[in-house]
């Protein structure tokens, strides 16, 4: 008697598939249990409310929706919409990423056992790869299956025997410049806490906290790391001219970058000995500060006239940590760890930028709180500067073109969900850095940089 054709197996391969998705049987079994029990018109006001509130929620408060409700919302519609069933299966086939099985003939398909969005444009999938293929297997594929999802690009990293993370990047949410932030016309307006410094990924400001915590910006040459040091200034304006931040600005490039804003800083380093004095002014006023903490019984100090935020922006930070002198990074190392350590407390924030976050090239780079990860050169960069797994969770720096109509977008960790978030940096222009000298300058013209103690070297000059 000729043996049957039909597929052996099917019941165990549904009920298996079911104990894998139980909320499939669940939420039927819940709705008509429901409509039993309650009636079908309860249950439709009560999914209609649901769906109401939901909606009332997203626009009063997009914030919170955005962190807490939405990327569940939207991965569980994508995976159902994209990532399951005869769709998926379809665009895996046309990828070549489907394997035979030799003893049935029946396609075996990677499946997908977890889909995160944490943001609109953001998918990461983790899929269980079939017997016989490996992350090349996948990584060849790369393209074609950027091009099956319809997305712009595909990132695919192994995470564990068998299983790929896959980060799908579905649309650009960047595709115009962020205009300067406005200098606000009173002081009361600025919350050092939020500095406004351009737009999410969400359409919400990009902010950033620069009063208790030190900050790492990240990023290749031309990927919009003065972005990040002209919009805060720019954004606390009025505290600079009022005096109630004390801006500092080491330049180890000879101040090409930052001459044209030299009368902020009450102090300015253009040299490596310069850098050195600069950060043991700052130590030493530390110091003073912690002594009349202890005084007083202070856990913190208040932003006021007679404790200022002392703001440190280090640009190019590299050569002070790792190209310079040895005798000189030795010294800056030591420096910059007692102030990072000791110094969030007595208002003092230092922020660093550099191109290479490698230990080797920042050795402080774990005293830095808060980290932004500007467009980088490799994939491992990623990691170091926003946390292990970031990249596998969607924080795709190295895949952020680096041409100048995609400076300053990055992606930086969200406080709230740990999830990464990509913004982009408002734009700042040699004409608007005139405009914030002029109305939050604390040296008249002309624009030349004062030294560092301008009472001792007259008293050195008159000798």
């Amino acid at each position: 008697m000729r043996a049957s054709s039909r597929p052996q197996g099917a019941e165990w391969r549904a009920l298996l598939w079911l104990a894998r998705h139980p909320l499939f049987v669940l939420v039927p079994a819940a709705l008509v249990w429901a409509m039993t029990a309650c009636g079908p018109a309860a249950v439709a006001l009560a999914a209609g409310s649901l769906a109401l509130g939901l909606l009332v929620w997203s626009r009063v408060h997009p914030a919170t929706f955005d962190r807490l409700a939405a990327p569940t919302l939207r991965a569980q519609r994508r995976r159902w919409t994209a990532y399951a069933g005869r769709r998926w299966a379809a665009t895996l086939a046309d990828c070549d990423l489907v394997r035979e099985n030799r003893r049935t003939g029946r396609a075996a398909v990677p499946r997908v056992l977890r889909v995160r969005s944490a943001s609109p444009s953001i998918d990461t999938l983790y899929v269980r790869m079939v017997r016989g293929q490996d992350l090349r297997t996948w990584t060849e594929r790369a393209d074609a299956l950027a091009e099956a999802l319809i997305a712009h690009r595909v990132a695919i990293t192994r995470i564990r025997p068998a299983v790929l993370a896959i980060v799908v990047e579905r649309e650009l949410p960047f595709d115009h410049v962020i205009p300067a932030p406005e200098i606000p016309s009173d002081p009361a307006d600025v919350d050092l806490g939020a500095l406004d410094v351009g737009d999410n990924e969400h359409g919400q400001p990009f902010t950033i906290r620069v009063r208790g915590t030190h900050g790492l910006v990240a990023g290749a040459s031309g990927a919009g790391k003065s972005s990040l040091i002209w919009s805060p200034l720019r954004a606390m304006g009025p505290l600079i001219r009022d005096r109630l931040v004390r801006a500092s600005m080491i330049d180890l490039k000879g101040g090409a970058e930052t001459q044209r804003g030299a009368r902020l800083f009450s102090r300015y380093a253009t040299t490596a000995a310069e850098a050195l004095r600069l950060l043991a002014e700052v130590r030493d006023e530390m110091k003073r500060r912690q002594d009349h903490m202890r005084e007083h019984g202070l856990r913190t100090l208040d932003v006021c006239a007679e404790s200022p935020l002392e703001l440190v922006q280090i640009d190019e930070m590299a050569m002070l940590t790792a190209y310079g002198d040895r005798a000189d990074v030795r010294e800056a190392l030591r420096l910059l760890a007692e102030i990072l350590t000791q110094g969030r407390a007595c208002g003092i924030s230092v922020w660093g930028y550099v191109q290479e976050p490698s230990k080797d090239v920042v050795d402080v780079r774990e005293l830095f709180p808060t980290r932004i990860c500007l467009g980088v050169t490799a994939a491992s960069h990623v990691d170091m500067v926003l946390g292990d797994g970031a990249r596998e969770r969607g924080a795709l720096a190295d895949e952020i073109p680096g041409d100048p109509r995609h400076a300053g977008i990055g992606f930086v960790i969200d406080t709230g969900s740990r999830l990464p978030v990509r913004f982009r940096a408002a734009y700042v222009d040699d004409r608007e850095i005139d405009e914030l000298v002029e109305r939050c300058a604390i040296h008249p013209p002309p624009a030349q940089v004062l030294p560092l103690h301008p009472e001792r070297d007259a008293d050195e000059g008159a000798a």
